[in-house]
């Protein structure tokens, strides 16, 4: 082969790249578009309580089933008496509050609608350090009616088991976390969902915490291989705050007074079931229930509001042995009230 040959034939394949390149980077680019819009289909926007104190009233979640089934974090926006959910083609829902997992800080909401867009969650994908990564979320509340979700696009940076804190108090959940590049830690950003580049769920988007050892805000999402099982006993009903209709309350039902507890002043719909006092020597003192403990169970029911707990106990006879959990200081206890002793 001839140098001018040789130098002819390097030409024309330089220019053959030179075209190539441009094309692949244009279908990257309709590629990453479509992934983008996709997900944001089965994204939606969650409004409730808040608005006082500089505590937002909306948060992010997704949906995990064609039926209606809203993941999202379990925060107090869902402490509503009306929990509103808004779709990506900007139809409104008054949701209902199904399941949590407060050891998760998960929570799932249904809405009567079917036919949805929504995550696969056998699909979901485990990433690793040096991954990029998608997270979709209604940060700072920018998106309204059928606007999308923002997308911000980054890498995992770490995986690592969670040590952080809300205020003063230690995150319920400390299993491992994916770290992210990304600022995911936005207001309004709780619920939201991490993906890889091709849209399958990664994780979902924690509430804002700080980190325990320095103090900086996290940037953070709880790993599907973590939340898959937690979820489908959420879907399954094994954790649901409904009481059986065909069951006939007691004569002598369990009472606050019987117990000795003093729970703190009702005055919201849902006002979170908040032990204020405990009587010396009563039932709830010899359980070692504590002022500022939050009641989350009861006898395995998820108990969203004292108007819940009191229902509960309305249908136990004072002979029963109860079991609580309470959260305390950012740590699940388990406490058990028997009434014989």
């Amino acid at each position: 082969m001839s140098v001018k040959h040789l130098t002819q034939t390097l030409l024309a394949s330089i220019v053959a790249l030179c075209l190539l390149l441009p094309n692949q980077t244009a279908n990257a680019e309709a590629t990453l578009r479509e992934v983008t819009r996709d997900v944001q289909r089965k994204v939606v926007k969650i409004y409730g309580a808040g608005g006082l104190r500089g505590l937002e009233s909306y948060q992010s979640g997704s949906l995990i089933s064609d039926k209606g089934h809203v993941l999202t974090a379990w925060s107090y926006v869902l402490d509503s008496s009306v929990i509103t959910v808004v779709l990506d083609d900007g139809r409104h829902f008054v949701a209902e509050l199904a399941a949590a997992d407060p050891r998760f800080g998960i929570a799932l909401l249904k809405i009567d609608a079917e036919n949805l867009p929504h995550f696969s969650l056998d699909k979901g994908v485990s990433p690793k350090v040096g991954d990029r990564i998608l997270s979709f979320s209604n940060l700072f509340g920018i998106a309204a009616g059928d606007e999308p979700a923002s997308v911000l696009s980054g890498y995992v940076s770490a995986i690592t088991p969670l040590e952080a804190r809300r205020s003063t108090f230690p995150s319920a959940y400390q299993g491992p976390v994916l770290i992210v590049d990304a600022i995911v830690n936005n207001p309004g950003a709780a619920g939201g969902v991490l993906t890889d580049q091709d849209g399958n769920f990664a994780g979902l988007l924690g509430k804002e915490l700080r980190s325990s050892r320095n103090g900086i805000w996290l940037n953070y999402a709880i790993p599907i291989a973590q939340l898959r099982e937690p979820i489908e006993d959420l879907l399954a009903g094994r954790s649901r705050p409904a009481i059986d209709p065909a069951k006939e309350k007691p004569l002598t039902p369990i009472t606050l007074g019987h117990l000795g507890l003093v729970l703190v002043p009702n005055v919201l719909d849902k006002t979170p079931p908040y032990v204020e006092r405990v009587v010396g020597e009563s039932l709830a003192a010899a359980a070692k229930l504590q002022p500022d403990d939050l009641i989350l169970y009861a006898d395995g029911t998820l108990i969203s509001s004292q108007k819940a707990l009191i229902e509960k106990f309305s249908y136990m006879d004072r002979d029963d042995i109860v079991s609580l959990t309470v959260l305390r200081d950012g740590q699940l206890v388990e406490l058990t009230l028997n009434e014989l002793q």
